[in-house]
């Protein structure tokens, strides 16, 4: 079991003994207790650490999931007005594992980049990898061996991040 998998078990039995001692507290159906406990607890929520939005990127509006994502799409559209690729796309297609019934069952790669040559790859921006996202792209790489694919990790973000945020416009820190 991962550091990760552990620490979520952990939290579960964090939840479920604070509800069991707000529930007490309250002394109300079990129903009412479990609304209660969970309003009591989720409130006030927490800032989200990525920035999910909708972005102009050269006049086209876009939604990406996080400022590292936003910031690979103008990467794009730098590359692609210095003519080093054709065309960019954001989530364009999702892949479908065909026979697969439990877990990871589609996968949505983050950009397609068409070459000057009129090939194409796939690309996912990961600042890390968990278990589910490495599930799928292990699938993606069994089920579509022709696709190429390729991973922008966050020691390719942290190593280009700075000098590409002096020459491109707009670009994020995060």
């Amino acid at each position: 079991m991962g550091r990760l998998d552990m620490h979520k078990l952990n939290l579960s039995k964090i939840k479920a003994q604070s509800w069991a001692r707000n529930a007490a507290k309250l002394k109300l159906p079990v129903i009412k207790r479990a609304k209660a406990a969970h309003q009591k607890e989720s409130s006030p929520k927490p800032a989200k650490r990525f920035k999910q939005g909708w972005r102009d990127v050269a006049g086209r509006k876009v939604f990406f999931r996080s400022a590292w994502e936003a910031n690979f799409g103008r990467y794009l559209q730098w590359q692609k007005e210095r003519k080093e690729i054709l065309e960019w796309h954001h989530e364009p297609k999702t892949f479908w594992f065909e026979g697969i019934k439990r877990g990871c069952v589609t996968y949505l790669p983050d950009f397609q980049v068409i070459a000057l040559d009129g090939s194409h790859e796939w690309i996912e921006v990961k600042g890390f990898m968990d278990a589910k996202s490495r599930t799928k792209i292990n699938r993606f790489r069994k089920f579509f061996p022709k696709e190429k694919l390729r991973i922008v990790n966050s020691k390719w973000y942290n190593q280009n991040s700075k000098k590409l945020s002096l020459i491109i416009p707009q670009w994020e820190r995060g």
